[in-house]
Order: structure tokens, then sequence, then C-alpha cells
């Protein structure tokens, strides 16, 4: 079946309102979106869907939101969340998605550097973060808020209910009810109407301007090399702030009318996902990272039985996935099929992984448990993604060929072939808002410079090795990627996070995080006290533990790749902190910088570290830590 052929003439519909007036107009009562509420699944129509955005519409250009405006949206996944977006770019305006997780600090430079006017809020935690900051925020005039519990008690005059919002827009349709089709229908594709945050790896996130109809047609390409379908269900996880959440929950959901479900809470994800049995899902590497980390963990706490069966499974699938291609019928039958059904992965026609490096390892497991698991690569300045692998074509080392409207090329090729990754399509963006310099120096003669290192196999696909910022050198001069050891690393169910030292080093090292909720089942079922992460960490039960982990490892790397020292760390590392990205990338000259001490003494010889230092939790408490890190020699 031609994915293209149920689709809307895209020519035509080339902004989202336009889009979501065709399928209200169309197929009304067909379900667009679904949420989780109070255990139960409350379904929203096409025609609802629609309602709703044009009372948002209405309701934001009675507070004065003018075309080229820039409107911030802040909170959890939500139908609101979307219906609010899409109001924005009818009224002509751009909007602006900020993490929920954010701290005061960035949203606050969000909001100066795009002097927004006005922001919507899911409710009273994302309100008092707006209101902490608003003073310094001058430009912010209306704060509106969707949930209403617990706001009585807050009297500014900037804030204003969604109830009391849509009630304005009531009165405006009653006096003019054809206002918001005529926006709808006027306007125009090429206007700018989305602004997307970069991750910021190395400094302040830049604000990547997008207009509807390259955006759109981008997506396009992206659903012709990895179809979906009306009807087809997703379950929306990942932030709506990220552009790859864009392109699911907004842009494919308008083009193919598939079904967007909101899970209830981040903690019942897995439950939710579950029940609503998805047909295709996004999930970011740390996630498809976590369900294999806790799928192992359950097997270790399971029966013999299923040990055994679990064991025997992984030894059939593994061998035939890396022979054949594909995953194992036995296999299958005495394993996978059980697993993937209590995953919620039965239905699955495709699931990807992007917005960093997935492990090969990890990449494999999924492979051979029957879940069709792609690689994607892009970045936000080219619509999100642009190669992927397809059904037929897996090859476990690269990110897959590109789309069908996609150019790439390898600049500057060394002996290797590998150079820096340059790519142009029709989903480039126009550039970054108010930095003319920045967008200068990453799109020279038509071509986007990714920062990448990479090169083209001869089977047309791409392998992305690392940033070319991240790639390192020994003091003796061997070239390695530290991303590629830690996906590697990271495989274990022990290990959520690793960093990778080494550069104008003699030899490699590592500074791992333990994964708190599964080492702290495994360590009370061994009876091992521990009062908090810093005290587990430091138990010599679990460094004998990822020892032998990271000697695994070791085992399948070259000599001068293998990890020598490493020493466990006393917190995770944390985005509130500066140390990862809102995407989870790893922010390594922040890291060097704040841990430089720990990094000297690993390769000083010396035996452990002394750290004396304070936490700042989330909610702005703060703890003392004093500990000594010990530094295990594998050598």
């Amino acid at each position: 079946m031609n994915p293209a052929s149920h689709w809307p003439d895209l020519q035509q519909h080339d902004t989202y309102p336009k889009l979501l007036a065709h399928n209200a107009r169309h197929w009304p009562d067909d379900v667009a979106l679904r949420e989780k509420e109070f255990g139960i699944w409350n379904e929203v129509t096409w025609r609802d869907y629609e309602a709703a955005v044009e009372l948002f519409t209405l309701g934001l250009l009675e507070l004065g939101v003018q075309p080229g405006d820039i409107v911030g949206i802040v909170g959890d996944n939500r139908p609101e969340w979307v219906q609010c977006e899409i109001a924005v770019h009818a009224a002509g305006a751009m909007s602006l998605g900020i993490y929920q997780d954010s701290m005061g600090e960035e949203v606050q430079y969000l909001l100066q550097y795009g002097q927004v006017q006005v922001v919507m809020c899911e409710d009273e935690e994302q309100v008092d973060k707006i209101l902490q900051i608003a003073d310094d925020c001058p430009d912010v005039r209306h704060i509106i808020y969707h949930d209403p519990r617990g706001m009585r008690k807050y009297p500014d005059p900037r804030l204003i209910s969604q109830h009391a919002l849509f009630e304005q827009a009531r009165a405006v349709r009653q006096r003019e009810p054809e206002r918001y089709r005529r926006l709808v229908e006027s306007g125009p594709g090429e206007r700018p109407s989305m602004l997307i945050t970069t991750s910021g790896t190395t400094s302040r996130p830049k604000l990547v301007m997008f207009q509807s109809r390259s955006f759109l047609d981008h997506t396009a390409a992206y659903l012709r090399a990895d179809p979906k379908y009306a009807g087809d269900n997703y379950v929306s996880v990942l932030p709506l702030p990220w552009i790859m959440e864009q392109v699911y929950a907004l842009a494919q959901s308008l083009i193919t009318r598939m079904t967007v479900n909101f899970v209830e809470e981040s903690e019942t994800m897995m439950q939710d996902l579950r029940e609503i049995g998805p047909n295709f899902v996004l999930l970011a590497p740390r996630v498809w990272e976590s369900i294999a980390a806790d799928v192992k963990a359950r097997m270790m706490e399971a029966s013999r039985i299923k040990q055994w069966m679990y064991a025997l499974g992984m030894k059939i699938g593994m061998p035939h996935l890396e022979r054949h291609g594909r995953p194992s019928r036995l296999a299958h039958v005495l394993l996978f099929r059980a697993l993937r059904d209590r995953l919620g992965f039965s239905h699955l026609h495709s699931a990807a992984t992007g917005g960093a490096a997935l492990g090969p390892d990890t990449f494999k497991f999924f492979l051979a448990m029957g879940v069709p698991l792609r690689q994607i690569y892009g970045q936000t300045e080219m619509a999100g993604v642009y190669t992927g692998h397809q059904p037929d074509d897996l090859d476990f080392d690269s990110v897959g060929v590109p789309f069908d409207n996609t150019r790439l090329r390898i600049d500057q090729p060394d002996d290797n072939g590998v150079g820096e990754v340059l790519v142009r399509s029709s989903g480039m963006f126009l550039g970054y808002y108010k930095n003319e310099q920045a967008t200068v120096e990453t799109v020279r003669d038509g071509w986007l410079h990714t920062g990448d290192a990479g090169y083209m196999k001869e089977n047309g696909h791409l392998v992305v090795i690392d940033r070319l910022s991240d790639l390192a050198v020994t003091s003796l001069g061997h070239r390695f990627s530290p991303m590629y050891v830690e996906n590697k690393l990271k495989f274990s169910p022990f290990i959520a996070e690793a960093v990778i030292l080494g550069h104008e080093r003699p030899w490699l090292s590592a500074m791992i995080c333990i994964r708190y909720g599964i080492l702290s089942k495994w360590a009370e079922h061994r009876g091992i006290a521990f009062t908090n992460y810093t005290n587990l960490s430091a138990q010599p039960q679990v460094y004998d533990m990822i020892r032998r982990e990271i000697e695994q490892v070791n085992a399948g790397l070259p000599a001068w790749q293998q990890v020598r020292k490493f020493l466990l760390l006393y917190k995770e590392l944390d985005p509130d902190d500066g140390e990862l990205t809102r995407t989870r990338k790893i922010r390594r000259k922040v890291v060097q910088e704040k841990y430089a001490d720990i990094i000297d003494a690993i390769y000083d010889g010396r035996e452990s570290v002394h750290v004396d230092t304070v936490i700042t939790f989330q909610d702005g408490t703060r703890s003392q830590v004093i500990t000594d890190l010990r530094v295990v020699d594998l050598s």
C-alpha cells in the first residue's frame, strides 16, 4: 500500500491548522487523541480537536497575540499542549516549547531571548516557575494555565485560566463566526511557525526556526521511509519541545491521522503503553537502555526455570540475528513472544530510537526479541531525522540510509573515509532566531555542517562515530570515540551513565554512575545495608559488580581501547546541574571542568579521592556530601 495515497495534498494543506481542518471535515468522529486520567482513557475526536484549537486561537488573539509574536508552552505531554501549538500557528505567531523540567534560569533565558509575551502552562508547578522569574521577563503579559488546582491563591493579574480564555473566545466566535476559518485558509505555509531549541551540548541552546511547509514536506519523506496509517496508535512519552516528538505527535499525526496517546504520569508509562499496545514507538536511547536493564534485572530475580529459558532464548536468538539478520523463530516461541507481550510491544510495526547514539548491543537485544527497532539520525536543524534503517536492510553499526529528499556527503575524509557529515534536504531550517552569525557558520554553500564525524559504507549506510569535538586521541597516538565505549558499558543493567576519559592521556579510564533503581533492589536481596545513592555507590560489593561488568566489556575491545581504571561517582549526572542536556547527552566540557580534581586523581595514581561538596536538589534543598571515591585499577 502506498502510504501517500491516503494523505491530504500537502501543497494545499501546508500548515498544521489546514491539515487539522481537513481531518475534522472528513473524519470528524475518528479518534485523534487519547489521554489517560484517573485510570480512564478519554478520547478526543478530530472534530473536538479542531474545536479546542479554534478557542485557543481566538483566545490568543483576544490577548493581543500578533503575527510574528512568540508564545511559550511548558508542561507535560497533554492534548492541550498540541492544541495550543496549532492555535499559535493559526494566529500567525511562532510556538516555543520549553522542557517541563527546565530550571528557572533556563526558562528565563528563553523568555527573555524570545521576548515572549504569552506563556501557556500546564499547572501550578509551571506557573510557580514562571512567576518566580516574571520580574526579570517584563515582556510576559499573560500566563495561561490549564489545570486550576491550587490556583485560587494566586492574585497575579497576568494569570488567566484556560476556562476563562475559552469563554472570551466563545464571545469572539459568536461575533465573528468565520474568523477562525479565514485565518486558517489564509495562513501561508512559508511563514515561520516554530522555534525548536537545540540540545545545547556546548553552550546555551539556540532557537531553530522552521516554516510549516518545509517541515511537513520532510515529514512526508520520513513517512515514505517508515509508513504509518490512519488508526495506528502512538504513545507520546518524549518531551514535546524535542524536535522528534514534534515530528511524531504533530506532523505525522496530522498527515496520517494516527491516534496520539498521552500517558497519565511518567511513572505509569510502561503500564499505559501495555494497555494501548502501540503500532509504533519512539523512545530515547536512555529509555531503551532502561527497559533492557529492567528485563535483565528481573531475570536475575526470576525462578530457575525462567532464568534457564531466558538464557537459552538469548543463546539461540542473538547468534541467529547476527548470522541471518532476523529473529529466531525458536527463540520467539521459547522466550521473546511472552517477553514482548509483557512490554506492550506485540503490535509494533516499527520502533525508533534517536536523539543520541544507541549502543549496538542494546540494538541487537531488541531486534533479537522481535522488536522492529530502527536507528534514525539527524539534527534539530534538519527537521530532526533524515536517515534510518529499512526493514529488510539492517546494519548494526550504521544509522541507515538517507531519505529520498536528502543528500549526504563526507567532508575532507581521511584515509579511512572518515570526515564531517554534511547534509542538505527539503527539511532545512530557516536559520537560528536572532543569530545570523551562527546560521552562516553552520550552513555553507547550501550544506549543513553537522559537526559529527562519520563515513559512508559501500552499501550506502551512514556510520556516525561521534561528535568531531569529542573524538579523542591518547598520548600514545591511539584515536578513539568515548561515546562508543560508553554505549557498550551502558548495556549493563547496573550502569546508568559512563564518562570515558583518556584524551591526551596514556590510557582510558571511566567515571561511572550506577543505575540506582536496579542496584538498590540487587543490594536489598543480598542484605547489603545502604542509606542513599552515595552510600550504595561506595559499597565494596557494588564496586566488585561494576568491575566484572567493565571487564566483560574490555574483553571485546582492543587493548588500547580498554578501560584501565574506574571509579563510581557519588551522584547521578543531571541536566539541572548542566552535566547533561535535556535529551541526556553529556556536556563533556562541563563534566571535565566540574570533576577536574577527580579526573586528575585517577591519572595521578591515587587509590581514592576525597569529596566534600554540596548537592542542590530540584526542589531547592541542599545536602552536604562527604565521601571517599575508590579508584579501581583493572590492569
